[in-house]
């Protein structure tokens, strides 16, 4: 890579940004749990801050492309990421915890996309190279899950606000340390015209369908996993390493990503990541009592999730001219949030009627629609 590229200050935004989820995904569901909420009402508050996926990055996406002022979004989304967060100390209501969830939620969303396009724009001509910065976001991630796992075995889960409140402040001193770029101007392609006509390509309304789809099949892994390892008896130190686990195989993948590029089309990469995402939800639905077989399915987030996200970033790069960089990268946040809070509440819903078992069915079912929507054009493309 380029001696000019701020690798180090790129990686670690990406560290904090990815140690919060690390920090949220594996244990707010605990934590409300904790606070004695059922599981409808958890599902509920861990899909309010994907419904705000469908608002935050498409406004603050347009916001970024019309201003060019991405760096200057990306921190203030942090710094009000932080503030509005800590609400969580004056009450602990229901109606209260609505507000803090979607506001946080609200900024923080805004930050990710704009990010994402100036770590691009740095990289340029390098592009294959953005998962050796994107793996510090899952290093974050498995320092978090572990580190937050190991220390609720020791004390309540009643001081998780502050240790969430830690992280969101890594993230604003990082976005400080980021130095700015803007997307290369390239020429645009004759014919190829604005967003709306860019999106409305049938392989990119195919691609963000099945992103929309895939983020339906994680709805019970992020709010019912760890709640679900725990009723099998499994202690929360353990659980921690699990999350980390998946992550450790997500690292992995990123090392090797630019190779698999190079040598497979993005659209076989998705496919595959679709074929292993289902059967994953069936394991953890199933087997999730057999250690070997829980290993064996945190490893597949090399797959659901690393190569899947890193396929997903440079799909949208290639699918969008520069002028719409940013909208292209929100509007797959978005579809990411309406799938991930639509999964959030069904897991939700179902959890208890329905048993761990169905809700995990009902993802494997959605990770195989993506899988077969994605294969139509790649057929139509070879014949």
């Amino acid at each position: 890579m380029s001696v000019s590229l701020p690798y180090w200050r790129l990686s670690g935004f990406y560290f904090f940004y990815f140690a919060l989820l690390g920090a949220t995904a594996p244990f707010f569901g605990l934590y409300f749990a904790h606070l004695g909420f059922s599981a409808e009402r958890i599902g509920e508050l861990v899909a309010i801050p994907m419904l705000m996926r469908c608002l935050a990055p498409n406004l603050w996406g347009w916001l970024g492309d019309a201003t060019g002022q991405r760096l200057a979004i990306v921190r203030i989304g942090a710094l009000c990421t932080l503030l509005s967060f800590g609400l969580i100390f004056f009450d602990k209501s229901y109606a209260w915890l609505v507000l803090v969830m979607a506001l946080h939620a609200f900024f923080w969303h805004a930050v990710l996309p704009q990010f994402e396009v100036i770590t691009l724009a740095h990289l340029r001509e390098e592009a294959a190279h953005y998962s050796q910065i994107r793996l510090w976001g899952s290093i974050g991630f498995i320092v978090t899950v572990v580190g937050l796992g190991a220390l609720f075995e020791r004390v309540s889960l009643d001081v998780y606000p502050v240790a969430i409140m830690m992280v969101m402040a890594g993230i604003v001193l990082s976005s400080i340390w980021v130095p700015n770029a803007q997307p290369e101007q390239r020429p645009e392609t004759a014919g190829q015209g604005g967003f709306l006509r860019q999106l409305c390509r049938p392989g990119v309304l195919a691609f963000y369908v099945c992103v929309g789809l895939m983020q339906v099949s994680h709805g019970p892994y992020y709010t019912f996993f760890s709640i679900h390892l725990e009723a099998l008896g499994y202690e929360r130190g353990i659980i921690g390493l699990l999350w980390a686990l998946g992550v450790v195989a997500e690292v992995l993948l990123f090392l090797v990503m630019a190779a698999l590029l190079k040598r497979f089309s993005l659209r076989l990469v998705l496919v595959t990541s679709f074929l292993l995402a289902a059967l994953r939800w069936i394991l953890l639905g199933t087997l999730a009592d057999h250690l070997l077989v829980l290993l064996l399915a945190q490893l597949m987030h090399a797959a659901t999730f690393g190569s899947f996200h890193a396929a997903a970033v440079h799909f949208v790069q290639r699918s969008f001219g520069h002028r719409q960089q940013g909208q292209g990268q929100a509007l797959y946040a978005t579809l990411a949030g309406i799938g991930g809070a639509l999964g959030a509440l069904y897991s939700g819903y179902g959890w208890t009627s329905l048993g761990p078992t169905w809700v995990f069915a009902i993802a494997s079912l959605a990770a195989l629609a993506a899988a077969a929507i994605m294969v139509i054009p790649l057929h139509k493309r070879r014949t």
